[in-house]
């Protein structure tokens, strides 16, 4: 029977099986015809499709993300707009996270800043940065750190 094994279609892909044998029992990848033995033999297809699916992931789109764009690869009468738009909707998402990692490194630099000023390496208990996670911080500070959390 012609096709790739399950490893061989890992390494062309760069994926690793699990991932593959996951993909497949959530519908994103179609179970693939079996051999003698029952071990799954992958087409060209598969190849491409996995290749598309695993790219997504590295640019982060959500396994609903995902679906929707392999569904819109799949579907002819469907527009390319909507891949844009969905990819407009990610780049969005990803541009308030990092303003939420830029808010959380300011105040973790700031923990550190303090520390450096204050701290002469005395025992834990009279750490800076210690006592000043246990504080309770005013409202106006509070906001930039706990959505980044």
């Amino acid at each position: 029977m012609p096709g790739y094994k399950i490893g061989e279609l890992a390494e062309r892909t760069r994926t690793n099986a699990p991932t593959i044998r996951y993909y497949e029992e959530i519908g994103l990848l179609p179970r693939p015809e079996r051999q003698e033995g029952n071990q799954r033999r992958y087409a060209e297809d598969d190849v491409r499709r996995l290749t598309f699916i695993r790219r997504c992931r590295a640019f982060g789109f959500s396994i609903d993300q995902v679906r929707a764009l392999v569904e819109l690869v799949q579907d002819r009468t469907r527009s390319c707009a909507e891949a844009r738009d969905l990819a407009h909707t990610h780049l969005m998402d990803v541009r308030a996270k990092l303003r939420e990692l830029k808010a959380l490194e300011k105040s973790i630099a700031r923990f550190v800043a303090t520390c450096d000023a204050q701290c002469a390496g005395g025992p834990g208990s009279e750490c800076v940065i210690l006592d000043e996670l246990a504080t309770i911080e005013p409202a106006g500070n509070r906001a930039c750190c706990e959505s980044a959390v």
